[in-house]
């Protein structure tokens, strides 16, 4: 990996959903088997350049995720590389069987991509505001989960996922993101990154909240509390090396994800730490809660998963290790 943080809280001019359309521009024109496969929403992904550039492998299945993810396979199993894309809703609770079974469990690398990951759906509300959509994937057996961050990264981990030979799933921000990462960041799917250094608790995180963990590990340093904070932007495979390593350094974890902490990045960490390594951790995430109508920013409030319910969450860790 080789990448070039830049965390100064500034809003991209461009979309996230660009990071992809833009990976598959290039991969596209390299390798004639990759193709993309949408359900009437490649507006929403930038993918209507896809298809001006590559109307032969440009495919609109309409709304109708279940058969898109089937001829998604079908596809896969004539030695071509499917991309599909629809709203993360959709991904999960749509098509979720045909994931499972069909390109799961015939192990047709078929590679989902699912827009507007949680809160980042906003004034869609609850209805199109998926906090189960990544825990549904790290359920099938071999699937790798992503949830990048920004551009930068989503164009790497798009790239990447070319040679991946199994069911993949990247939670996409479309937009109203912040950069992280240079342009030309390099990243390795199943190797979190870790951004800042502290050995009094870690922060482990992905996606949107990359950017509210850098606010936090920032709050904290005027406290004299000094976190580590890592970018776990693949949630399976685990790094598991690195979050052990994590909790043996700094005795105390605090996951941060814009999902249900009892399925997604969180639950990933204290299914490991349980059985290896027993560890103070504290969830920031959506606890047994809907979705809501409201803008991003609102929402990140109402769910507590901004940077200052992050560095409580830190200071609650801390004072548990003590004990």
């Amino acid at each position: 990996m080789n990448y070039t943080l830049i965390g100064k809280h500034e809003k991209d001019a461009r979309d996230c959903r660009d990071g992809y359309a833009n990976a598959m521009l290039k991969i596209m024109s390299e390798n004639d088997r990759v193709l993309h496969i949408d359900c009437d929403l490649a507006g929403c992904v930038n993918a209507t350049k896809i298809k001006k550039a590559y109307p032969d492998r440009f495919i609109n299945a309409g709304i109708a995720e279940a058969n898109a993810m089937s001829m998604s396979c079908g596809l896969a199993a004539t030695g071509m590389i499917p991309f599909m894309h629809t709203f993360g809703v959709f991904a999960g609770r749509r098509m979720f069987d045909q994931a499972f079974l069909s390109a799961g469990y015939s192990n047709w690398p078929v590679h989902v991509v699912g827009t507007d990951p949680g809160v980042t759906a906003a004034i869609n509300g609850a209805t199109h505001m998926p906090f189960e959509d990544g825990g549904l994937y790290r359920i099938v057996p071999n699937a790798v989960v992503l949830d990048p961050c920004d551009y930068a990264q989503a164009y790497s981990l798009t790239e990447k996922l070319v040679d991946c030979k199994s069911l993949s799933y990247m939670r996409l921000i479309r937009r109203g993101f912040k950069t992280v990462y240079a342009d030309g960041s390099d990243f390795e799917i199943g190797k979190g990154v870790v951004l800042k250094e502290g050995n009094d608790a870690t922060v482990i995180a992905s996606g949107i909240m990359i950017d509210n963990a850098l606010k936090a590990y920032e709050l904290l340093e005027t406290e004299d509390i000094h976190v580590r904070v890592i970018d776990m932007f693949t949630w399976k495979p685990l790094d598991e090396q690195l979050v052990l390593k994590a909790a043996e350094e700094t005795g105390a974890i605090v996951s941060a994800e814009n999902h249900f902490v009892g399925s997604g990045l969180g639950s990933a960490i204290a299914n490991l730490l349980a059985e290896r390594k027993p560890t103070v951790q504290e969830y920031i995430g959506i606890h047994n809660r809907y979705g809501q109508v409201g803008a991003q920013e609102e929402l990140e409030k109402e769910y507590g998963l901004t940077a200052e319910d992050i560095a409580a969450a830190v200071r609650k860790a801390i004072e548990r290790k003590k004990m």
